[in-house]
């Protein structure tokens, strides 16, 4: 296989993989279908090689399961599980805002992570916030995180949280448009943010274990939404996800 082959067919993975990550996430497929291989390449317009490389990675993701006679067949998750891969989420990204301030981030690089801070307050001093605030405040946050995460400097812990960041409800993101329909979300949306303003002052003034601390409090704000989102449910067509959750209670 040529150069030009391997880079096409690496292409045609991911294009696969996040067309039937959306499928699963949006509730399209339902936990406990069954995904051939041959059907993947009907939903996807994918060749068979590359879909079946993308459900192995599916299934490495958690969304997966390989059935013993063939195929792979849709995940339900526990809330234990959302609670788990949260708090995962948490440790990995405080101990990347560890070793930002402990490596010592240069006034440069923290540049434009305070950059994002101030296009987040601008949006978070909205009351109320518009849909379309909570829309541009979900990629906001996302590119927020990543910024801090970049600044760890390790590779590693970047793999780490990207991939733990794929897993159903992980995201920081997960449940903020479900949250935008409830009547707390704008008290939530200001905690969430003076987490921000103080990971940045700690990685500014290299406190890593104040920096670690936060990150990991700021990531269990993510649970309070899923309790908020499965309280009330009337707005559960914000978040078709939670299609993957199973009845079964945290401890």
């Amino acid at each position: 296989m040529s150069e030009r082959d391997t880079e096409r067919s690496i292409s045609q993975t991911v294009r696969a993989q996040l067309a039937l990550r959306d499928m699963i996430l949006s509730g399209t497929l339902r936990p406990g279908e069954r995904i051939s291989e041959l059907q993947a390449v009907d939903l996807t317009g994918v060749s068979r090689t590359p879909v079946r490389l993308a459900l192995v990675r599916l299934e490495d993701e958690g969304l997966l399961q390989a059935i013993p006679s063939g195929g792979f067949m849709v995940k339900a998750f526990s809330e234990r599980d959302i609670l788990d891969s949260i708090e995962l989420r948490g440790t990995l990204e405080g101990l990347a805002a560890r070793f930002a301030a402990e490596r010592g981030a240069s006034a440069r690089n923290l540049e434009p992570l305070k950059e994002c801070l101030s296009d987040l307050d601008q949006l978070v001093r909205q009351d109320p916030i518009s849909v379309e605030a909570f829309s541009a405040y979900v990629t906001m946050n996302a590119r927020f995180h990543a910024l801090l995460t970049d600044l760890s400097g390790s590779a590693p812990v970047i793999r780490q949280i990207d991939r733990v960041s794929a897993m159903p409800f992980a995201s920081p993101s997960a449940f903020v448009m479900a949250q935008s329909a409830l009547p707390e979300a704008h008290n939530i949306l200001l905690i969430a943010q003076e987490h921000h303003r103080i990971v940045v002052d700690a990685i500014e003034n290299r406190e890593g274990a104040r920096a670690e601390a936060i990150m990991r409090e700021h990531a269990r704000l993510a649970v309070r939404n899923l309790r908020l989102a499965l309280r009330n449910r009337t707005h559960l067509d914000l978040l078709p996800a939670l299609a993957l959750l199973t009845s079964t209670p945290a401890d």
